[in-house]
């Protein structure tokens, strides 16, 4: 299996996982503050990555934790999830996850500048492909913009950013290391967005509790088939995949809250699919 393969396959898991992790957060903060949520999430999440740190006879914390690249991927960490946690909380789930994946182009882009990465015409395109779906999905007209949907666009960017940082990270951080720090920037996000907003916790009942607990599990395996994906073959060939973000989303947002697509939404869809098939045969065809 090339890597480039073997990165789109862990890349496609990843979203699968954030996907679920998305219903179970958005499930919770209907009961909780959106803020107590991320606390929440981000302190389990940090426990488990800790713990599976501890079993690899390894420090929790990166001895380089406070290098250039791990800064920048913090920063970008902590708004890509404070303001999507804002987009899950005020907006659809397919609608914020559909958003969300402009990220491609932001990537790629990032991994021409900053990595000379060489992109070739036939993977450009297919990317715009998966862009122009996204666009049938959320349809940005002046008539139908929602004003919460710029929290979607700003998670976007954060996400990129961290992405590409991943890519930078030291090769001796483990997947748990950078799970343990990614968790921990989610838990401070929770904490701002607490101060920001006033919002005070509350006693969260035993659905909320197990919603969350469900939303962390995948969150973990997300996060770790999410840091393997960008630290294996080209970042422009991996990142497509993230595409599929929008079908998992699509199909969890109408079994749980209902949310059922109309017909130019599945036509996005479908070009979202054969974006990312095209993809990895312009991967090839680009060598």
């Amino acid at each position: 299996m090339s890597p480039n393969l073997r990165g789109s396959l862990y890349m496609a898991a990843a979203m699968a996982a954030f996907s679920v992790e998305d219903s179970f957060f958005k499930h919770a903060t209907q009961s909780i503050p959106t803020s107590q949520a991320l606390m929440m999430f981000g302190g389990l999440g940090l426990a488990v990555f800790a713990l599976l740190s501890r079993r690899r006879s390894e420090p929790v914390w990166h001895p380089q934790l406070l290098s250039t690249a791990l800064i920048l991927r913090s920063i970008c960490e902590l708004c890509g999830r404070l303001f999507f946690a804002l987009a899950l909380a005020l907006t659809p789930l397919t609608s914020a996850s559909a958003i969300l994946q402009a990220a491609p182009l932001v990537v790629v882009v990032g991994a021409v500048v900053f990595f000379g990465e060489r992109v070739g015409w036939r993977r450009w395109l297919a990317i715009a492909m998966g862009f122009a779906g996204v666009l049938l999905i959320i349809r940005p007209t002046p008539a139908l913009f929602d004003p919460t949907s710029v929290f979607a666009v700003l998670a976007t960017l954060g996400f990129a950013g961290r992405d590409l940082a991943t890519r930078a990270s030291p090769a001796t951080m483990s997947t748990e290391q950078l799970g343990s720090l990614g968790f921990a920037i989610l838990t401070l996000a929770g904490v701002i967005l607490s101060l920001v907003m006033g919002e005070q916790p509350v006693m969260p009942p035993l659905p909320t509790v197990a919603a969350i607990m469900a939303a962390t599990t995948a969150g973990v395996l997300a996060y770790s088939a999410l840091t393997k994906a960008m630290r294996t073959g080209d970042i422009s060939a991996v990142t497509p995949f993230r595409y599929t973000r929008q079908l998992f989303a699509l199909i969890l947002g109408f079994a749980i809250f209902g949310e059922w697509p109309d017909l130019l939404t599945w036509v996005g869809i479908g070009v979202i699919i054969l974006s990312g098939v095209y993809t990895a045969r312009a991967g090839r065809q680009d060598r």
